[in-house]
């Protein structure tokens, strides 16, 4: 299993506000579903930051979100170490494959891959 990307997750109601911030940093918008934006700098792409207010189908805002090559197999693996699942692991409308866990620290990780 092999890490594609990492993108921190930022709560917030302040969409619009971030983007022109971030903007000013040179990120620009690549993603947005309504609940979430992300936002991702044009000369590294796997750079990116998201902004939500809330997840459209899960309970928690999850703190940091982790692309894998195989959801499937990091999933097994986290369920095996007992760690705390938060969201079950599902295909979601938007494309990807998902679950939430919650790591040592407290902090919910999204786990995903794109189908």
């Amino acid at each position: 299993m092999a890490v594609r990307r990492v993108v921190p997750n930022i709560r917030t109601e302040a969409v619009r506000e971030n983007r022109e911030f971030y903007g000013l940093l040179g990120f620009e918008e690549v993603m947005n579903h309504g609940w979430i934006m992300t936002l991702g700098s044009p000369s590294s792409p796997a750079a990116q930051v998201s902004f939500m207010a809330n997840d459209q189908t899960a309970p928690v805002v999850p703190d940091l979100s982790i692309e894998v090559d195989d959801v499937d197999a990091a999933y097994e693996a986290v369920r095996r170490s007992g760690a705390e699942i938060v969201h079950p692991l599902r295909d979601e409308e938007w494309g990807v494959r998902r679950f939430f866990v919650r790591d040592p620290n407290g902090r919910v990780v999204n786990v995903l891959g794109h189908r």
